[in-house]
């Protein structure tokens, strides 16, 4: 994978701000590769190796917190994300206006 990518993809999970959230597929076509939703979820699994971002305020378009990631929901309540139901975030109240 080219790491020219992956930095820009990470530039963008950077710039998101505390108590929002962004989907997947938002940061694709931020990063003009509107198809590529699956693309930043491959890149932010493996984000640990590049430094520390906030991989925790990316979700799918449902609002869907990544399963088997406890921490996030925690991490996300701390900075005042609201949710619909244990799993979801409220993207009605918390989505990033970019």
């Amino acid at each position: 994978m080219d790491e020219d990518l992956i930095y820009e993809i990470l530039s963008v999970v950077e710039e998101i701000p505390e108590g929002c959230v962004a989907t997947y597929g938002q940061i694709a076509r931020l990063i003009g590769r509107d198809k590529n939703a699956r693309l930043v979820g491959k890149v932010l699994s493996m984000a640990e190796f590049y430094g520390k971002y906030p991989c925790h305020r990316v979700v799918n378009h449902t609002g869907r917190l990544v399963p088997g990631w406890r921490e996030q929901k925690s991490l996300l309540l701390r900075e005042g994300v609201s949710f619909k139901d244990d799993f979801h975030v409220n993207l009605k109240n918390c989505l990033w206006d970019c």
